[in-house]
């Protein structure tokens, strides 16, 4: 989805030689990957609503409710790493409990997003795509994080789960030193979800009222 593109220029170093070209190669997979699914997306429409009103109606509010979820934990995580990505190691909030919570609510908007379109198959490509798009971008990020803060990083690894958090794990301080200007511009990147349920929204209307075709049936 485009949430790809906006974490390649959110969470990412701005980089040099080699590391430019892999964000680029990145972003530029990100942008084809994001126009061939909108495309599908605008031009399908759900067999659910004529064969199941009941489950149409449950997979879009499961994408309502995992997107409020993606976008509360992407704030949560921006408070802590806004402004601290590379000169320091965030172990706390969020990175206690995993060390990719960016990622990890990431993919919970991308899926909700899926579901949103009230069909199985559109989150099931999404949730293929972030399999293999985000371990190759944590196995290059890593490498830079251990270059950065070595042995502290390596503790690190082994105490904190790569994705999928332990929420047994968390440790939250008492206060914590936020940076408000780098802070607001990344709540920018936590809305993407809610404007692209507004578009979804967008397009079922223009599909009702006939301006929009549905070409093709997904279940």
């Amino acid at each position: 989805m485009l949430i790809m593109i906006s974490e390649n220029i959110l969470s990412s170093k701005t980089p040099t030689g080699e590391n430019s070209f892999f964000v680029r190669t990145r972003i530029f997979f990100s942008q084809v990957f994001s126009v061939l699914l909108m495309t599908l997306i605008v031009f399908s429409e759900s067999a659910w609503d004529s064969a199941s009103h009941l489950l149409s109606a449950g997979l879009f509010l499961s994408g309502v409710v995992l997107v409020g979820i993606a976008s509360l934990g992407r704030l949560w995580c921006s408070l802590y790493i806004a402004g601290y990505k590379t000169d320091r190691l965030i172990t706390v909030g969020p990175y206690s409990i995993t060390r990719n919570p960016l990622y990890f609510f990431s993919m919970l908007g991308g899926i909700g997003v899926g579901l949103a379109t009230e069909t199985v198959l559109i989150p099931s490509i999404i949730l293929l795509a972030f399999s293999v798009y985000y371990p190759l971008v944590v196995k290059k990020e890593e490498i830079q994080l251990r270059r950065l803060h070595g042995t502290a990083y390596e503790r690190y690894l082994k105490e904190t789960p790569v994705f999928f958090p332990d929420i047994s794990k968390l440790n939250e301080p008492g206060e914590y030193k936020a940076k408000p200007v780098i802070f607001r511009k990344h709540m920018l990147s936590a809305v993407w979800f809610v404007w692209l349920f507004g578009l979804l929204n967008a397009v079922e209307s223009l599909r009702e009222t006939g301006i929009l075709p549905g070409i093709i049936e997904l279940y």
